[in-house]
């Protein structure tokens, strides 16, 4: 079993956090584009950003968060997007709860949902698709 090293750890959760900062300006820039350009379903709209920004934040994850040089890039990129699609699933039941019962504006909402999946992304894809 790998040490665990406390400085490697933070590190890792920070650079994740850029990682997903960016994965969030791309999802919120495409759910915006399907919702208010395209007139698509807002939660359509949702898991179009939040699929999309995931391709890219795995390509982000595996090179600068996670330092993989695994070969099976598919089978990761599949790992990855199983973590992704059980977020995409806490995002979307948080962003219901919060936008209908708690009448918070849908992208406040959004934001809020968001912040509570990293922990869950971060949690699956450094125990189950880079470990």
């Amino acid at each position: 079993m790998k040490n665990f090293n406390i400085q490697e750890f933070v590190f890792k959760f920070l650079r994740f956090g850029v990682a997903g900062f960016i994965g969030m300006v791309i999802d919120f820039s495409i759910t915006y584009f399907f919702k208010e350009v395209l007139k698509a379903h807002k939660y359509l709209s949702n898991a179009m950003g939040f699929t999309i920004s995931a391709t890219a934040n795995y390509f982000i994850n595996r090179v600068w968060t996670f330092h993989s040089n695994d070969p099976g890039v598919l089978i990761q990129y599949s790992k990855f997007i199983v973590v992704a699609l059980i977020g995409l699933g806490i995002n979307t039941t948080v962003l219901y709860y919060v936008h209908h019962n708690r009448k918070q504006n849908f992208y406040v909402a959004k934001l809020m949902a968001t912040g509570i999946t990293v922990f869950w992304n971060f949690t699956g894809n450094l125990l189950f698709t880079f470990s």
